[in-house]
């Protein structure tokens, strides 16, 4: 099974580099291709080994006909430059930029067919005596029309789950193409978002519904609300932005100076949500439940301990992931946590390996843009170091001594992956960390 994951990871991984998506007619020839050695690996003996190109095909086509959906929702040429009037709802947490604001939009009806994911911008043309800036600390001081339009200069209070009515002028996505920079447009893709643009001043824009409740506008408004306390709280803290990003996962709150020197000490990984701060929460949810049920006689006798507090760690979890952004990091984590709570309610043993590799299948089912992203490789490439050097087949040595060969092991088995994806190396990293981890934890 495990060998049979990773070539479904490599399937995916070859279609994300093609220069050209291939249609529906190829892969449909390859699905069909692919289920013939599924009936072939499961009906005729010593033929087991036809799963892992079966599994590689499956995965191939798997992305690519997520690609095929996706590209399907792309903004026809003649609309771009055009005004057009959208209905729909914030549902991502609005984002300060210079002179305005920039959210996700979900549009539920529009004059001309458009893609349903929009990330628009809002200039302010001026300076207001009563609103300078838009920052997060921004709320709903500044009364907005229901009925009226808002034609103003000044950006309204946008907050998320509020429906509006907006004039905008779309085009579709488009990035840099230099050699190993971001690809905003491959990001903004993975995001399901098929045009970006602005919103012009008109009449038509107006707030038709301050809340429109759904279960990602509830999230988004809870995530919203802390950033909002924390921004009012600690405004003059250097540390208001981290406290963000390790709470809800918004790391465009820290600042570029603070970026720089995570980066040159080898500790972003500690303020970007990961396996670190999810298992954390999630063995501290355990043990607590693990200690309360156990000295409940009644309530033990109905539910093993072992099974409250499973239970228990992985709702901790789930709960921590959403809050934070649902990030691949996050969701890995997640997923691996669901298999070992699964076992120990199961009261059923299970290898490592085999909880990382379902978790990596999870994933890359869910969304198959995960090997796009740098914290993908990563996150699944330090577990794996650190669940082989944990294993004990290294042989078994002093805490102090386990604990060092630890650090020096993820550290040095990062270390291809940080030249390739980032071109750099901290050299300082295994030190800092060393304080680091702890510290934040």
């Amino acid at each position: 099974m495990r060998l049979a994951i990773l070539c479904f990871t490599l399937g995916v991984c070859l279609l994300q580099v093609q220069p050209l998506l291939p249609g529906r007619d190829a892969l449909l020839g390859f699905a069909a291709a692919a289920s013939l050695l599924l009936l072939l690996a499961g009906g005729v003996r010593y033929m087991r080994c036809l799963l892992l190109p079966a599994a590689f095909l499956l995965g191939f086509c798997w992305a690519g006909g997520w690609a095929l959906a996706r590209m399907a929702e792309t903004l026809a040429p003649e609309l771009e430059g055009r005004e057009v009037v959208v209905v729909g709802v914030i549902n991502d947490l609005p984002q300060a930029i210079e002179n305005g604001v920039r959210f996700g939009f979900r549009v539920e009806h529009a004059a001309q067919p458009v893609p349903q994911q929009l990330v628009l911008s809002w200039y302010q043309k001026r300076r207001s005596a009563h609103r300078e800036t838009v920052g997060a600390a921004d709320v709903a001081d500044v009364a907005l029309p229901v009925t009226g339009g808002w034609a103003g200069a000044v950006v309204p209070p946008l907050h998320v789950g509020q429906r509006w009515s907006l004039l905008v002028r779309l085009k579709r996505p488009h990035g840099n193409v230099n050699p190993h920079g971001f690809d905003y447009e491959a990001w903004l893709l993975a995001q399901g978002v098929r045009a970006t643009g602005y919103i012009r001043s008109s009449p038509d824009n107006r707030l038709l519904a301050e809340f429109v409740a759904a279960p990602t506008t509830w999230l988004g408004r809870l995530r919203e609300t802390v950033r909002t306390r924390f921004a009012r709280r600690l405004a003059d803290a250097p540390y208001a932005g981290i406290l963000s990003a390790l709470v809800i996962g918004d790391q465009r709150a820290i600042t570029a100076a603070q970026w720089q020197q995570f980066s040159r000490t080898g500790i972003t990984h500690l303020v970007s949500i990961s396996g670190l701060h999810v298992t954390m929460l999630a063995g501290l949810a355990y043990t607590l439940m693990a200690a309360f049920w156990r000295r409940q006689p009644a309530l033990a006798l109905r539910l093993p301990t072992q099974r409250a507090a499973a239970l228990a760690g992985f709702v901790a979890a789930l709960l921590y992931s959403l809050l934070a952004g649902f990030a691949v990091p996050a969701q890995r984590t997640l997923y691996m946590l669901a298999v070992a709570a699964y076992a120990l309610w199961c009261q059923r043993q299970t290898t490592v390996s085999r909880v990382l590799a379902l978790a990596l299948l999870v994933v890359l089912l869910v969304d198959p843009w995960a090997v796009l992203a740098a914290g993908f490789w990563l996150s699944f490439g330090a577990v794996g170091l650190l669940f082989y050097v944990a294993s004990g087949r290294l042989g078994k040595a002093h805490w102090l001594l386990a604990w060092g060969r630890t650090q020096w092991a993820v550290t040095l088995g990062s270390l291809p992956l940080l030249l390739v994806l980032f071109q750099q190396f901290s050299l300082v990293s295994p030190l800092a960390n060393a304080v680091a981890i702890p510290l934040v934890s």
